[in-house]
């Protein structure tokens, strides 16, 4: 009961704080580039795109319980990669922002204030497929993995940017067989945008797609093409459980914001509870998030989300341990901090 009563209280000062103007000295203006530049109660939350991983963020603006939980949303821009969130996050001019582990250890490296610290779970599984265009041979899906790798060799493969997840895992596929993906393939940015992945695949601009979910569900739906690999289906051993999608921030900006963000918990907790109940109540939703999808992709996805998804939000050690000995074992990042430093 006490618990929440003092949550009550804690709504009720954010949104007075929320509405209290906020004068800055021109020297804390000139400085607002160093921290957070919304006022209290609000949050200004950038993410890379509408993918799957998302999706409880939707959810819990959808159902209202950003605002149950006395919190006001700010802007939401979709940012295009990772590296535009984590530059973003370092202005600034968002509070937090929505990515794969990979951006979190990117910032990390570019030294954010404060350093990087992630606060959020949002999909335990590596969520980007490799997927290929009909005239690309390949084994099915019962052959090795090696030989499926091998048959990306020299393809053209669409990835959202450099430095994103999308490409760190064509990276780590080539490094399995030996191969150097940026010279033993073409990597060809197409950001974000799931219209022109896909069309890049079906116009042959690209050969193959490293891309987030629902990419390859579309791609099959539509039948230009199919998943030849998918981490979370289990075709990748080492890469299973790990934590992919996140939601993260720097150590400065968690400090100053620390009870919106405890409000942001308990509103994407929500959100989540809600992708594990009612399967249709979940794909009404998934077909307003995601919709230009296909009947046949969301049918796909909400098994597929249901599984991916955690029951919570909160960081836990064995799946960042997983993604962590992933990246540093592949060589996608030189240093990766413990669970301990990281977790927000």
């Amino acid at each position: 009961m006490g618990k929440h009563i003092e949550r009550i209280e804690r709504r009720t000062l954010l949104k007075s704080l929320a509405a209290t103007p906020v004068l800055l000295s021109p020297l804390a203006a000139g400085c607002a580039n160093h921290g957070s530049s919304t006022s209290a109660g609000t949050l200004n939350i950038g993410q890379i795109s509408d993918s799957v991983a998302f999706f409880p963020l939707f959810v819990a603006e959808e159902k209202g319980y950003f605002k149950d939980e006395g919190i006001k949303l700010g802007e939401r821009p979709r940012l295009g990669t990772g590296a535009k969130v984590a530059a973003a996050l370092k202005s600034g001019s968002i509070d937090l922002g929505g990515g794969v582990l990979t951006d979190a250890f990117n910032l990390q490296k570019t030294g954010g204030a404060g350093g990087t610290k992630v606060t959020t779970s949002l999909v335990t599984e590596y969520y980007v497929d490799i997927v290929i265009g009909k005239k690309v041979r390949a084994p099915g899906d019962t052959a090795g993995l090696e030989s499926r790798v091998k048959a990306l060799v020299g393809k053209k493969i669409g990835i959202t940017g450099p430095g994103s997840g999308t490409e760190a895992l064509v990276t780590y596929l080539f490094d399995r067989i030996g191969k150097n993906a940026k010279k033993e393939a073409t990597l060809v940015n197409l950001g974000s945008a799931a219209t022109s992945a896909i069309g890049a695949l079906k116009s042959g601009r690209v050969d193959a797609l490293s891309f987030f979910q629902p990419i390859g569900q579309q791609v099959e739906a539509d039948g230009s093409g199919r998943i030849l690999i998918s981490p979370a289906r289990g075709d990748v051993a080492d890469m299973m459980g790990a934590l992919h999608g996140v939601v993260f921030t720097t150590g400065k900006l968690l400090k100053k914001k620390k009870d919106e963000v405890d409000s942001f918990q308990n509103a994407i907790k929500r959100a989540q509870q809600d992708v594990q109940g009612d399967p249709d109540k979940v794909r009404e939703l998934l077909e307003k998030y995601l919709k230009d999808t296909s009947a046949k992709a969301l049918d796909a996805l909400v098994p597929m989300l249901r599984r991916e998804m955690p029951q919570s939000p909160e960081v836990e050690k064995r799946p960042y341990d997983t993604a962590r000995k992933f990246h540093l074992e592949s060589k996608l990042v030189a240093k990766a901090p413990t669970f301990s430093e990281i977790k927000g």
